[in-house]
């Protein structure tokens, strides 16, 4: 392939501001400031002075100055609308799998601020990944199950956890800087929870600004429905960052995946994107949506001090799968630090119709130990050089982290935008 060289310099503001940068997260300041928190082992813990146990089947407000904790499983029932103040703690059980589940018709309203975010936590004086169970929200959006209709069951209680329905449109409230720390509780003989699980949820339903680190499961988990999210940030999940599947259609914008290769998990099934259209193909109705993802201005990151020694010791695995019948498309976004950056399934035919499907555009792969691969395939020179082709404005490169964003080591306050100024990135491998 030929190569082309590209030097991306960093422009500056006439002002003498620093640019917003045009690959990865976004933003003329770090939007992570004030609402993240990065070392939330470090956090002190605060004692509950009020139990959230059973079914909230009327309109309940939990206010700051109180700390709550979640009991078994806490179901919002009844179309009762949940209002959570600002700056409130919310802190899951470990002994009884602390989780909150909003039903189909119920609503949660959990607007924080940046200066003031909700924080859902752990009880436990040592506390890590799995603690608790996690925060569930069920809506009526299309799903793409037989009968419209799917049920997370886990050990929840059946009746209470339907979601699916016919109206992409409908609300299921707001979460807006929200954290949520140390969930997805491994159910015995089933799987973990999630961090945040968004099951048939409508597009009017507001999902902005919302951590998740240290998940047990999957960070991020979306099961059907339609929605519109941004400034979603997965720290260090043990599963997926972000899990879409059953038919989701989903615009995700100028959101961050960093993954470890020593606390994340490094088996197959485990990465920053897993875009599927079904979790069981006998269950699914083909006659509906395949799931849909249309992701811009995504930082996907492994934060290795030594990328090349870890992918040789095979701690680290893809970032990006795709699997068959799904569409992906991923704009203006950095992938950094796998192996390789994105694995299509084996069951994907590659051909015109399934490549328009799924598309990489004005990318930056920088430090992957390949690029776009298809599932057991030994050569990938053709999905190579198409998606390396001039037209894609892709680029590549192998820059160490600290040299490729502004300031990633920063224990407190890390900086994941894109150092462009620092970057020489070639359009060949």
């Amino acid at each position: 392939m030929k190569k082309i060289t590209l030097m991306i310099c960093l422009l500056l503001t006439a002002a003498g501001a620093s640019a917003q940068q045009e690959k990865g997260i976004i933003g003329y300041s770090n939007w992570l400031d004030n609402w993240t928190e990065f070392k939330p082992q470090k956090s002190d813990s605060k004692d509950a002075n009020q139990i959230l146990a059973g079914n909230i089947t009327e309109n309940t407000k939990l206010l700051k100055r109180n700390v709550y904790i979640l009991q078994g499983n806490v179901y919002v029932t009844n179309n009762a609308v949940l209002t959570i103040e600002p700056g409130t703690v919310i802190i899951g059980d470990a002994v009884s799998k602390g989780t909150l589940v909003i039903t189909k018709g119920a609503q949660i309203m959990a607007a924080g601020m940046e200066t003031d975010p909700i924080i859902f936590t752990s009880n436990q004086s040592m506390k890590k990944a799995g603690d608790w169970g996690g925060v569930v929200i069920l809506g009526d959006a299309p799903i793409n199950k037989f009968g419209s209709a799917g049920s997370y069951s886990m050990d929840l209680d059946p009746a209470l956890t339907v979601y699916g329905g016919n109206n992409p449109a409908s609300n299921s409230g707001v979460l807006k800087f929200v954290r949520i720390e140390f969930a997805g509780k491994k159910v015995k003989g089933m799987d973990a929870f999630n961090g945040l699980t968004v099951a048939g949820v409508g597009n009017k339903t507001i999902l902005e600004n919302i951590m998740v680190s240290y998940s047990g499961g999957d960070s991020f988990a979306f099961y059907g429905g339609d929605v519109n999210t941004a400034q979603l940030v997965s720290y260090k999940s043990i599963n997926d960052d972000f899990k879409f599947t059953q038919g989701i259609q989903c615009r995700l914008f100028n959101s961050l995946a960093v993954r470890s290769s020593y606390l994340s998990s490094n088996k197959d099934g485990s990465r920053c994107l897993e875009v599927r259209t079904y979790e069981k193909k006998n269950e699914t109705d083909f006659t509906k949506k395949a799931t849909f993802v249309s992701a811009s201005n995504m930082t996907m990151l492994n934060d290795s001090e030594n990328i090349t020694a870890d992918i040789q010791a095979g701690l680290v695995k893809e970032a990006i799968y795709v699997a068959e019948s799904a569409s992906l498309e991923l704009k203006r976004s950095v992938v950094s630090g796998f192996n390789p950056a994105v694995l299509i399934d084996s069951k994907t035919e590659i051909n015109d119709a399934n490549l328009k499907k799924i598309k990489f555009e004005e990318m930056f792969f920088n430090q992957c130990s390949g690029n776009i691969f298809k599932e057991n395939n030994a050569d990938n020179t053709d999905l190579e050089n198409w998606y390396g082709n001039s037209i894609f404005f892709n680029v590549y490169s192998h820059t160490e982290n600290k040299e490729t964003f502004v300031d990633v080591f920063n224990a407190k306050r890390p900086d994941y935008r894109l150092q462009l100024g620092k970057i020489t990135a070639s359009s060949g491998k």
